[in-house]
């Protein structure tokens, strides 16, 4: 029987007002579904921010390092000497610290120790660096933990070279090289001067090593105890030492005279030493009161640089002993 009310049939349930928008959006649904990476429930939005946190470590560790970097940068014509002998051999000579560069496993060495309260007692920074990182300052070479940063080396004027021959019992002695180019030659050079008691060394701006780590290395420390003067002119600072009082000895393969009876060791010298390669320069050779040379053997066509100057040196020390 149907509802007088409704026209309805009886039981029939009526609808309900606004179903029907209810209805459409269940069959719209609710759009794309979201990415895996994206849904913080799933394994793949835990890795996407794993991911994230580490690239934002890695990021803030090439900070630090370029910062670090950055602080360890040496200041122009600043050089390093790494190695505990050189060091402790520059540290004595009183060379200038500019700063000391150390890995932490290298302080409990009794030389780097000493290294440390000089550095200490100067007021020059000790900086804690990484085996590797010191690896890279010093581009691979032997550091044994340990590093100093000096300054440009101060070059004097040759009148310091003749006031120190004037100040010293023997007659002056003063190498002058010539356009030799190879800093071990020069390093050599300088401890040759310093076994023999030269008074210093002359070497031209141009063309030729100048004293730099290399120099400071092979030299155990000589360089900090022998002047090297450095000149414009290599030839015109002979003619002047000559006026000076003193007499210019060649090295030359071809000299006039053997080194062994050269007859003006009594007198003030400047012992010329020729290139590696192309021996004295014609000017200078020109510039020379008299060429000496070192016999050697037919088949050997001359002799190392540094080689013939130590043997030049200890010629003469020989002959001078006999005056």
């Amino acid at each position: 029987m149907a509802d007088q009310r409704t026209n309805r049939p009886k039981g029939k349930k009526s609808a309900t007002v606004g179903s029907g928008g209810n209805n459409r959006r269940r069959l719209e649904g609710k759009g794309p579904t979201p990415k895996a990476e994206d849904r913080t429930y799933h394994p793949a939005y835990k890795r996407k921010k794993a991911s994230e946190a580490a690239a934002r470590a890695a990021e803030a560790r090439e900070h630090a390092r370029t910062h670090v970097r950055a602080a360890l940068h040496l200041a122009e014509g600043h050089e390093l000497i790494a190695g505990r002998n050189p060091v402790v051999e520059a540290v004595r000579s009183g060379i200038p610290l500019t700063r000391v560069f150390m890995v932490g496993a290298a302080i409990s060495d009794e030389r780097v120790g000493e290294v440390v309260r000089t550095a200490t007692s100067l007021g020059a920074p000790l900086v804690e660096v990484s085996r590797t990182e010191l690896d890279r300052m010093t581009d691979g070479a032997v550091h044994q933990g340990v590093a100093i940063e000096v300054p440009p080396y101060d070059y004097c004027d040759v009148d310091v070279l003749i006031e120190r021959g004037e100040n010293h019992v023997r007659p002056g002695l003063i190498i002058a090289l010539d356009s030799v180019t190879d800093p071990h030659n020069l390093g050599a050079a300088l401890r040759s001067a310093s076994a023999f008691g030269a008074d210093g060394l002359i070497i031209p701006e141009r063309r030729s090593a100048g004293v730099n780590v290399t120099a400071w290395k092979v030299s155990a420390g000589a360089a900090a105890r022998v002047p090297v003067a450095r000149v414009t002119n290599l030839v015109r600072t002979l003619s002047e030492l000559k006026k000076d009082g003193y007499f210019v000895v060649g090295l030359d393969g071809g000299g006039d005279v053997d080194i062994d009876k050269l007859e003006l060791a009594d007198m003030p010298l400047v012992v010329v030493t020729g290139s590696e390669g192309n021996g004295l320069a014609r000017l200078t050779r020109e510039t020379c009161d008299v060429v000496a040379s070192i016999p050697i053997a037919a088949e050997l066509e001359s002799l190392n640089a540094s080689v013939a100057t130590g043997i030049a040196l200890y010629q003469i020390d020989r002959l001078r002993a006999n005056l």
